[in-house]
């Protein structure tokens, strides 16, 4: 069973078809990333998720349970870490999260909580009214909120948006812990190189639709390859090799190639057809690719 199943979700406001048809299915202590332009319906997915919002069709389940029919028990098992800095400015970080835990009948929850708060440095902030908080201060409190009822499943949406480096450092750490102890994580970031380090696979949304899905590595690999940048001492490029260039203009510019290599095993067969063209090589790097270069050659193919 897995651990979040979605079901050919669609989703239209007025024109604007929000969703058009989303089905994953994410497995019990993955780390998946789903990642898509502003746009492209990753908030709208998430507030179904989390039940905030209805599907106009299709179906979600959180470890079996239904979010529309089994809202209870699906809630308990989900904790969602918002986009948005929603809090209570007249309670302190510790009322607010006993009070979060109250919201899941949890009356005894304060050893959690401590150690919630001491991972993700609020300890000393504890007794702070959370109107005096930092913005990265409160993006803390926002997911030791989701975390307070120790939820299977948790959703980050943003959460390192616009905070420090220090606080990123922190909540990875303590998300990382999280994930190795069972927990299945799902996040939308726009940090590229924080998904690419850290989900196993990745779903890429576009117009309301999934248009890649793939382990991190097989997408890099399969979509995208390495890049080999050559420069010659002499010679040109053999007539053979010029439909790996990947900027046809380099073509017409001189001496510098950029060549798009799919596996290891074509760079020697390149050299070989180099020597046999008499070209000698000036300079040579391989570059590999990364979920970036993935990323923009998905969005930028019209579909």
């Amino acid at each position: 069973m897995a651990a979040l199943q979605i079901n050919d979700i669609k989703k239209r406001y007025q024109s604007l078809q929000a969703l058009g048809g989303v089905s994953l299915a994410i497995e019990e202590g993955e780390f998946f990333g789903l990642l898509g332009p502003n746009g492209a319906g990753k908030t709208t997915l998430i507030s179904i998720i989390a039940g905030l919002n209805r599907a106009d069709s299709g179906t979600v389940t959180i470890h079996g349970h239904d979010v529309v029919s089994d809202y209870r028990a699906a809630r308990m098992k989900l904790g969602v870490v918002p986009q948005e800095l929603v809090f209570d400015p007249f309670f302190t970080v510790r009322e607010t999260l006993r009070m979060q835990s109250g919201y899941f009948g949890l009356s005894s929850n304060d050893k959690w909580i401590d150690e919630v708060m001491e991972n993700l440095d609020l300890t000393n902030k504890a007794d702070t009214n959370m109107r005096a908080l930092s913005g990265g201060m409160k993006r803390r409190v926002l997911v030791a909120q989701a975390l307070v009822h120790k939820p299977p499943v948790i959703v980050l949406d943003e959460p390192t948006a616009g905070v420090d480096v220090e606080l990123r450092q922190t909540l990875w750490q303590f998300i990382g812990r999280l994930n190795r102890e069972g927990h299945t994580i799902v996040l939308t970031t726009h940090y590229l190189e924080e998904a690419q380090a850290l989900c196993n696979r990745i779903a890429m949304l576009k117009f309301g639709k999934v248009v890649a899905l793939d382990s991190t590595e097989g997408l890099i690999r399969r979509i995208s390859g390495s890049q080999m940048v050559l420069r010659l001492k002499r010679g040109s490029l053999p007539e053979g090799l010029k439909s790996l260039v990947t900027h046809p203009e380099e073509l017409l510019s001189g001496n510098k190639y950029t060549l798009r290599v799919n596996d290891y095993q074509e760079v020697e067969p390149i050299l070989a057809a180099l020597r046999a063209a008499g070209a000698e090589i000036d300079d040579l790097q391989l570059q590999q690719a990364d979920l970036e270069d993935v990323f923009i050659q998905i969005m930028g193919d019209e579909k």
